[in-house]
């Protein structure tokens, strides 16, 4: 994983007002804590930040006052309808560090024919390097066929990555097509009344009679 490397500027005020005013000139509000150190409050360049940001478990180097600062971008708070970037929680690393973050499962291929497969989970917990991060991790279904399942433990590490999540956690399932039972054909008002005229036809001559006892 390739580090980021940003600008940023200590934020000395703060409340709604100063961060609406913050995102106006073009920067997004952050916190950097970790280490047992006090938390960092700063200000970020939008555009760059959020280019930065699309790499999942971004690498960020932050360049305050002429330091460097090597974070990790734990949690990222978007505007629920215009889905930009108005706030980031981010964890101070350092280089040889062991941390732990979820990462995205990767499926490709195709299942072998009549087998259909669902994504039971999305992510898995591993550690490994703070600047060695995997961005997703892959798992192929090539020619799988029903009950060949995939769990965490199938799942291929790069090196130095450690597996978190319980080794028999179902990552992809896969199944036979589910076939929707609709049930008999209900009868129709036509086949009802088919069935009438079929059956009294044959009675027709004591329809007869009858139909004449009623008229008298």
């Amino acid at each position: 994983m390739s580090e980021q490397k940003l600008a940023a500027h200590v934020r000395t005020e703060f409340g709604k007002g100063s961060a609406r005013q913050a995102r106006r000139a073009n920067m997004i509000p952050a916190v950097i804590y970790g280490h047992g150190a006090d938390p960092i409050h700063i200000l970020l360049p939008a555009k760059a930040t959020t280019l930065a940001v699309r790499t999942p478990n971004a690498l960020l180097t932050l360049d305050i006052n002429g330091e460097d600062h090597l974070a990790l971008v734990k949690d990222i708070q978007r505007n629920q309808l215009k889905r930009i970037v108005e706030h980031l929680d981010l964890l101070t690393v350092r280089r040889g560090e062991k941390v732990q973050v979820d990462v995205a499962i990767h499926v490709e291929g195709e299942p072998a024919a009549d087998v259909t497969f669902n994504l039971e989970a999305n992510t898995v917990l591993v550690e490994a390097d703070a600047t060695h991060l995997p961005e997703t991790l892959t798992v192929n279904i090539e020619g799988r066929g029903v009950g060949e399942h995939i769990h965490a433990s199938d799942i291929e590490l790069p090196q130095n990555v450690t597996l978190l999540t319980e080794a028999e956690t179902l990552i992809v399932n896969l199944m036979a097509p589910t076939v929707q039972d609709l049930g008999e054909t209900p009868e129709t008002d036509a086949d009802v009344e088919g069935t009438s005229e079929g059956a009294t036809a044959g009675n027709a001559d004591a329809d007869a009679v009858i139909t004449d006892a009623d008229e008298q």
